[in-house]
């Protein structure tokens, strides 16, 4: 670094003395000179320093701004590798939303394909219901078709011919044709039947026909029965004597006999047969119209025409009248039973069954036929395929 001495101003031409001149006057600028010289210095020497320390301060700044770049760039580095790495997280997420979407449309398409399969079942359900309904309405139909014959059958044969056993043999098979159906809006006429039957056990219709056929026998015994003897006759079988001979004779012209009461007189077998089985089919007639009081007095009749016109020592006579005393003595008693409820009961129940019936069969049909077009919307697949 040089300094550069500033330009002196020439004096004028002097004489002599003073191109000579003394040291005493030459030291102040020689002096004057190196002061100069020395704050330059100090200045360059300053300017020098702050050089240094801009230079410091450059390189210290260019190596912190390296530094400060460096690390920039490490986190550069690192924030290249996160965003590669939320890339790539992206592309994860992108790939697995993919495939939430293809599970989403395989569940929906199998979620429809169960619906359609559930939707097949239940018309299938309904078909097997109707059938099942169908067979058992004629299974039904037939039980109470057999029913209301054996009721009907009960209830007339009784009303014609007074068989109490045979009706009650009819409602016991009634009953249990009825207990085989299947619906049970026909126990009430179960009940019904249960009724009648009880009221045709009470009036014991063994007994009774018993006593039917002791009468039957009895009016049929009736013709063969042996009358009272005359008097005159000997029970030995010995010939008459003299004074019995006498007497016959005399009896053929004037004939004495005594008049119980009785309608007709002893002579007359024939109307004194008549008459006591007049009385026991009277008993007969009584016992098929439950007339117990009209029953027991023909019997005491018929009983009091065996004691009067017929042979009471007679073995067949004794058999008679105990079998008559008997059937006076009999359990068959009781009033005629009422029939024909339960019959009445179970032609209102089948007919408000037969009303009924067409409504309940109407509605399986159309829920097919409906659930078809939406169940091929649904699954897409044919209603009638296989799951």
């Amino acid at each position: 670094m040089t300094t550069e001495t500033p330009p002196t101003d020439t004096a004028p031409a002097t004489p002599a003395p003073a191109a000579a001149p003394s040291p005493a006057t030459s030291r102040p600028p020689a002096a004057a000179t190196p002061r100069r010289g020395g704050g330059a210095l100090a200045l360059a020497i300053l300017l020098s320093l702050a050089a240094l320390g801009a230079a410091c301060y450059t390189a210290w700044t260019v190596w912190e701004m390296r530094a400060d770049l460096s690390e920039a760039n490490g986190l550069r580095g690192q924030v290249d590798t996160l965003q590669a790495g939320v890339d790539g997280m992206r592309e994860e997420n992108a790939n697995l939303r993919r495939r939430l979407n293809d599970a989403d449309a395989v569940n929906r398409s199998a979620r429809e394909e169960v619906l359609g399969v559930s939707e097949r079942t239940r018309n299938l359900e309904d078909a097997v219901a109707n059938l099942s309904e169908r067979s058992l309405s004629g299974h039904d139909a037939m039980l109470l078709d057999e029913a209301e014959s054996l009721l009907r059958m009960a209830k007339e044969r009784f009303a014609l011919f007074g068989d109490a056993a045979g009706a009650l043999s009819a409602y016991d098979l009634a009953d249990k044709t009825l207990a085989a159906v299947n619906d049970s809006a026909f126990a009430a006429v179960r009940q019904d039947v249960t009724a009648e039957r009880e009221a045709l056990a009470a009036v014991a219709p063994a007994a009774r026909g018993n006593d039917l056929a002791t009468l039957a026998d009895l009016r049929a015994q009736v013709p063969t029965l042996p009358l009272k003897r005359d008097d005159s006759t000997p029970e030995d079988g010995t010939p008459p004597g003299f004074w019995q001979r006498a007497g016959n004779a005399l009896g053929s012209i004037v004939r004495v006999s005594r008049d119980d009461g009785s309608p007709v007189a002893l002579a007359d077998e024939r109307i004194a047969r008549e008459l006591a089985a007049l009385d026991v089919a009277h008993a007969e007639a009584a016992l098929l119209a439950y007339d117990d009081a009209g029953r027991i007095a023909a019997l005491k009749r018929a009983d009091a025409a065996l004691a009067a016109y017929f042979d009471t020592a007679a073995p067949a006579v004794k058999t008679a009248r105990a079998r008559i005393a008997a059937l006076m003595g009999s359990q068959a008693r009781g009033n005629e039973p009422k029939l024909g409820a339960a019959l009445a009961e179970l032609r209102n129940l089948r007919s408000v069954h037969a009303l009924q019936g067409p409504a309940q069969g109407a509605h399986p049909a159309p829920a097919a036929s409906t659930s078809a077009p939406a169940q091929a919307g649904s699954s897409g697949a044919p209603v009638g395929g296989t799951p």
